[in-house]
């Protein structure tokens, strides 16, 4: 069963993470590799997990190093984004390297956290943006990082198990962008749930 929430028991004191930093992101890449997943020209969707959200906090005690008066703060930020065994979740980043580029797009992407979809069989669940802070600005304009979560019921679960095709994207009238997940993604990504 896939452990839904990291514990400062579960972290690495700083100088015993300086030694085994290096393989731990290389043992990572592995489990990453089928979770990240391409949508149209600019959107990259990384599926997270208990061992990506683990790393993401090591990652931010290692280069900021705050100690035990961060750890808080990390914790809070990056645990809800660990799956609970009856959902995905993921990290969406429009990445656009030119920065006049990006910023033009993003103004025309207001509300795309809204959009994301997933479509299995006759399911389809629409992704539900983190609310610890609104994506889409007064004005329209869509942050270029999107925090999202698809919750399935225990039979859609079943049913994105067995899927011949799981088809991931977005509805946005400027970024309508849809990818069928590869058998890898789906065998990875089936994982996360505990049931």
């Amino acid at each position: 069963m896939p452990k839904t929430a990291i514990t400062a028991q579960d972290l690495l004191a700083y100088d015993d993470y300086v030694e085994v930093r290096k393989r731990q992101k290389q043992k990572l890449l592995g489990h990453k590799k089928y979770r990240r997943v391409e949508i149209g020209p600019v959107a990259c969707c990384y599926f997270e997990s208990y061992q990506t959200m683990l790393h993401q906090i090591q990652e931010m005690l290692y280069i900021e190093k705050g100690g035990a008066a961060q750890l808080a703060d990390e914790l809070a930020a990056y645990n809800p984004m660990v799956p609970q065994g009856s959902d995905l979740s993921c990290t969406v980043m429009f990445e656009i390297d030119d920065e006049i580029r990006r910023r033009h797009f993003l103004r025309r992407l207001g509300g795309v956290e809204e959009t994301m979809f997933m479509r299995f069989g006759t399911h389809e669940i629409n992704a539900v943006p983190e609310d610890d802070v609104d994506r889409t600005s007064a004005d329209g304009k869509a942050s270029a990082v999107q925090f999202l979560h698809f919750n399935f019921a225990p039979e859609q679960i079943e049913a994105f198990k067995q899927a011949h095709q799981i088809v991931l994207g977005f509805t946005h009238s400027e970024y309508s962008h849809m990818v069928i997940l590869r058998p890898e993604a789906q065998a990875a990504l089936a994982q996360d749930f505990s049931v």
